[in-house]
């Protein structure tokens, strides 16, 4: 049998070391989402408030959907790369290693007592950032009754798509079956 240069082990610990770094890198890109969404929110009522339109308030919802919608695809990535470890990578690591687990961190942080509650409160913030905080400057635009057909017609829609954004933020977290 001829020898190898590079060995089935290598190869799982280099793909291990990828795929880690790509989760990094998208739980760095996914956490700075909230920032941004803060910092235009945080302009958009500004503007509006100095300049006494409501109507600005109409550029929430698609912001929010925007920015909710990429944290939300991130997210589901992070834990993709999360179970891929522990489901497969792991196991196929640990089988030619021949011990009972690779990667142990991978699976033990996830027994926390206080993991559910972690993670309720999460997608609370993922709603109020991205769903409520829209939906309340809607109410706002509606409630100043300075709306016109159009104006009117896109708020609409604009609802729509924050209150499709809440479902699949509470779908993906679980609390609608499988996200």
């Amino acid at each position: 049998m001829p020898e190898r240069d590079v060995s089935v082990g290598q190869l799982l610990l280099a793909e291990y070391q990828t795929v880690k770094d790509e989760q990094k890198t998208r739980i760095g890109f996914r956490d700075n989402l909230l920032y941004v969404t803060l910092t235009v929110v945080a302009a958009v009522v500004a503007a509006a408030a100095q300049a006494g339109r409501p109507a600005m308030l109409l550029a929430l919802p698609p912001v929010c959907v925007v920015l909710g919608w990429t944290y939300l695809v991130n997210d589901q990535k992070i834990s993709a790369i999360g179970a891929y470890v522990r489901e497969d990578l792991g196991p196929r690591l640990a089988r030619l290693a021949d011990t009972d687990e690779a990667f142990a961190w991978e699976s033990a942080h996830r027994t926390d007592a206080r993991r559910g509650t972690r993670k309720a409160l999460q997608c609370l913030v993922d709603l109020l950032a991205f769903c409520l905080v829209p939906l309340a400057g809607l109410t706002v635009y509606w409630a100043a009754a300075a709306t016109g057909g159009g104006l009117l017609a896109m708020s609409v829609v604009e609802a729509l798509a924050v209150l499709g954004l809440g479902w699949q933020v509470l779908s993906y977290a679980g609390y609608l079956g499988s996200g």
